[in-house]
């Protein structure tokens, strides 16, 4: 017997009309790349978004259409989130600091038919206008004035779409399934992989985020997404905010200690979200300036570990810090570390010890550890297994990508992080290794093994290997170890330039050191845990 209530498609659109109706005034204050403060509401935003949508369609945009962004974050960046998926097409935001093979990749693979770009990455584009589908239209997102002059060919400006059109229209209705947008994701070997989601996966993953972190979400509160709206859906703020009537501050491209704090100073900003690299460069301008930023009570840390220190600093001001992980391929929120009773009744230093875990699961995520036969582990905080995730809001597979579908996804459905973890008896979950060898740097990824591979092609290399190394700004990165052939010794200068044109500058080895031979596993595979441990303490020449 089936239930007796309607059912309507979940959309992402519908989140936007009703901030409108219900949040209109709610303001969304957003830095500009002229360093002026822009201000609006949801009330005009859902108005602007209408505009933009008839301007996509006159375009030519239909369904399943990929649609790029190329941008900071920004009003008109928000706006676009909207207007895109609004319309059945997809919102592609691409991230900049990917290196030029990968950057070429992604277009190329997503077929974009559009890409909206901030002046900051004009010449981004006039790089790779070669490159990219020659199809492919470009919009400067800026008003007329403010146009500049560059090469690249029919360009337009995103101010002069939206006063082409009127705001009369409404969004077409299409099955909750549709694909809303698409980020790739470089956190894997071999060429970025893209994640697809769905208007019902998004405004779920919106759901749930507000039930987890009600703190963050509430109307009247002001958050600032220090995450760029180019990571996963900006961890879905731009979905849970509008839901909750929660005025948004966008930090635009000037993200260094100094200019974070004077916005979230200036606008009393309770909750701000980013990875631990913003957050150490925060504090070393706290310490400046003697006092935190007025009104910050929260901070989200997520992109990877927060150290203790950096926890304790923050707590010490009766600023809440709360671990959340997850990834692109979890919309991205897989578990949060916000401590309820009663837990916040314990003793100080326990409290800072689970905060600097990785947290619980949130509603709709399921976890589990298995050993390397499948065979489920138990949630006991001693047994170590490879961390597996399925849900609602959980990748079940990759962009066009049959075959690195395949290898993510067990024979039970599950998704396969590429963490080994373990969980204890309270569901806390604690990450202890990657399985895939990457290495995270300021909250982007950077593959040991594409390092690696690319390393062995030269002819002085015998065998080589990247570790993470701890770093105090950056969390980790890379250093290559290597094992020269016999009688040769290749100069740090010369791997380096060996490197380069095929790595983005921040995902280069900072440093090279030469052993004889390499450790290796009673299997025969390098002993990265061995190298990591010889190496805890080398102080990187970068």
């Amino acid at each position: 017997m089936h239930g007796m209530m309607m059912n309507r498609p979940l959309k992402i659109v519908d989140i936007l009309k009703f901030a409108e109706e219900v949040h209109p005034s709610q303001e969304i204050i957003s830095k500009t790349l002229q360093n002026s403060i822009h201000t609006t509401n949801y009330g005009e935003i859902g108005q602007r978004s209408r505009k933009m949508s008839q301007a996509l369609i006159s375009m030519g945009i239909k369904l399943g259409d990929r649609v790029a962004t190329l941008a900071w974050n920004g009003f008109r960046h928000f706006e676009l989130y909207f207007a895109i998926s609004g319309l059945g097409a997809v919102c592609h935001t691409i991230n900049p600091r990917l290196s030029s093979e990968q950057l070429t990749y992604v277009v190329n693979h997503a077929e974009d038919k559009i890409i909206f770009l901030d002046l900051t990455f004009i010449p981004i584009v006039e790089t790779h206008l070669d490159k990219f589908p020659s199809s492919t239209k470009y919009v400067l997102m800026t008003e007329r004035e403010n146009m500049p002059e560059c090469n690249i060919p029919g360009v337009l400006c995103y101010e002069d779409l939206i006063d082409a059109e009127d705001t009369d229209f409404d969004w077409p209705e299409f099955p909750e399934n549709t694909a809303s947008s698409l980020c790739y994701t470089s956190g894997t070997t071999g060429n970025p992989k893209g994640v697809l989601y769905s208007h019902r996966s998004t405004v779920l993953h919106a759901l749930l985020a507000c039930v987890t972190l009600s703190g963050s979400f509430a109307v009247g509160r002001k958050i600032l997404p220090i995450v760029p709206l180019f990571h996963a859906n900006a961890w879905g703020i731009p979905y849970s905010a509008p839901l909750t009537g929660t005025s948004l501050v966008f930090p635009g491209a000037n993200l260094d200690g100094a200019s974070v704090f004077d916005l979230l100073h200036q606008y009393k900003v309770f909750s701000a979200w980013g990875v631990p690299t913003v957050w150490m460069g925060l504090l070393d301008e706290i310490r400046k300036r003697g006092a935190k930023p007025e009104g910050l009570g929260e901070m989200i840390v997520g992109g990877s570990a927060a150290a203790k220190s950096l926890i304790e600093a923050f707590e010490d001001m009766d600023v809440t810090v709360i671990h959340a992980w997850g990834m692109t391929e979890t919309s991205p929120l897989g578990t949060t570390g916000k401590l309820t009773p009663p837990y916040t009744e314990l003793p100080r230093e326990q409290q800072i010890k689970l905060k600097g875990k990785q947290g619980r699961k949130v509603f709709m995520v399921d976890l589990k550890i298995t050993d390397d036969e499948g065979k489920i582990l138990p949630h006991d905080g001693k047994s170590v297994g490879n961390l597996f995730c399925r849900g609602n809001t959980i990748a079940g597979g990759y962009f066009n990508n049959e075959e690195a579908s395949k290898a993510v996804i067990d024979k039970d459905g599950w998704f396969g992080t590429g963490d080994v973890a373990t969980i204890d008896e309270e569901g806390f979950l604690v990450l202890t290794d990657r399985a895939k060898d990457l290495i995270k740097s300021g909250g982007e990824w950077i593959s040991s093994i594409d390092l690696e591979n690319m390393v062995m092609a030269h002819p002085d290399v015998e065998s080589c290997a990247v570790i993470a190394i701890p770093h105090e700004r950056w969390d980790e990165r890379p250093l290559l170890v290597v094992v020269p052939t016999e009688g040769k010794k290749p100069s740090k200068e010369e791997l380096i330039e060996h490197l380069s044109g095929h790595f983005a500058k921040w995902q280069m080895p900072d440093d090279v050191v030469y052993e004889d031979t390499l450790p290796l596993t009673a299997t025969g595979k390098v002993s990265k845990l061995t190298l990591r441990k010889k190496y805890e303490n080398h102080t990187l020449a970068s």
